[in-house]
């Protein structure tokens, strides 16, 4: 499968997901600039500037990574990446993803989620969420769409990651489904 296959253009009712590029940093970095989305998760400095352009600069590297639009508004709202395809064991990680606090509880998140899902399980049959321990925010997120928790192990980077799995068939009996268009 090619890069580009995990950047497609995903739009629901409420969130566009679209790929990243370069142009979007200012705009993305307005949203991460908040400490407190940061607060829960290990890379909790990663509101400042730099820390925040070494993990621009790599979601712009992966081939995978997305700016969230709100629909509503076509404002930046976050972002999301697919990363970590195994093509042997037809996984794929959804990740390194945060909102602004205003979108935070509400519907954007799982229709972000639903759309992303969707559009994996037509390439893998399970999706994996590798999270921190301590953020109980994105534990509870993932767990709300259907996510089974399945341990720990170290995330790329060497720091303990609490393991969610998702199976299309698992996925595809639970939950109810947006409408989603993808390019």
């Amino acid at each position: 499968m090619t890069t580009a296959m995990w950047q497609p253009t995903l739009e629901g009712a409420l969130v566009r997901l679209r790929p990243l590029v370069a142009a979007d940093w200012a705009d993305l970095f307005a949203v991460a600039s908040d400490p407190l989305i940061w607060e829960q998760h290990p890379a909790s400095n990663r509101y400042q500037e730099p820390v925040f352009r070494a993990f621009f600069d790599e979601a712009m590297a992966s081939g995978g990574a997305f700016l969230v639009e709100d629909v509503a508004t076509g404002a930046a709202i976050g972002s999301t990446r697919f990363t970590a395809h195994d093509p042997m064991t037809r996984t794929i990680e959804v990740g390194y993803t945060f909102l602004a606090r205003a979108f935070w509880g509400g519907q954007h998140n799982g229709e972000m989620k639903r759309l992303m899902l969707t559009y994996a399980f037509q390439h893998v049959d399970v999706v994996e969420f590798l999270i921190g321990p301590a953020n109980i925010r994105s534990r509870t997120a993932v767990e709300r769409i259907g996510a089974q928790y399945v341990g720990h192990r170290l995330n790329p980077l060497g720091r303990d990651s609490v393991v969610y799995h998702i199976s299309a068939s698992t996925y595809g009996a639970s939950t109810d489904h947006t409408s989603t268009r993808s390019n």
